[in-house]
């Protein structure tokens, strides 16, 4: 049950970091200036958003690299086969002997 929550709380963290990566701003501006653009407000202002969205991004790294670890050593203490709880089939018994053949009745002359 552990190993299946640290998996969801880790793709979370993933699509966050995604997302807070295709949301920072380029060198050469945002995607405004792609689209001809070239004078577009930022919701946070010039600079804050931009430090904003770089501490999450930060953040967002670091619990990426100790969500790896993690699941690493997670996967290593699991279980080791998906039959593990299954009996093994029994082994197999000698085959049957005949029954004994009752000796044969005297033959009266």
């Amino acid at each position: 049950m552990f190993y299946y929550l640290l998996v969801a709380v880790y793709v979370l963290v993933c699509f966050f970091l995604l997302l807070s990566i295709l949301l920072q701003q380029g060198r050469a501006g945002d995607i405004a200036s792609a689209f001809g653009g070239s004078s577009s407000q930022t919701v946070f202002g010039a600079r804050t958003g931009a430090t904003m969205l770089t501490r999450a991004t930060t953040i967002l790294a670091a619990l990426f690299m100790i969500g790896s670890i993690g699941l690493a050593i997670a996967w290593q203490k699991g279980p080791t086969s998906v039959v593990s709880g299954v009996n093994a089939p029994a082994a197999p018994t000698a085959p049957a002997t005949p029954p004994a053949t009752p000796p044969a009745a005297p033959v009266k002359k």
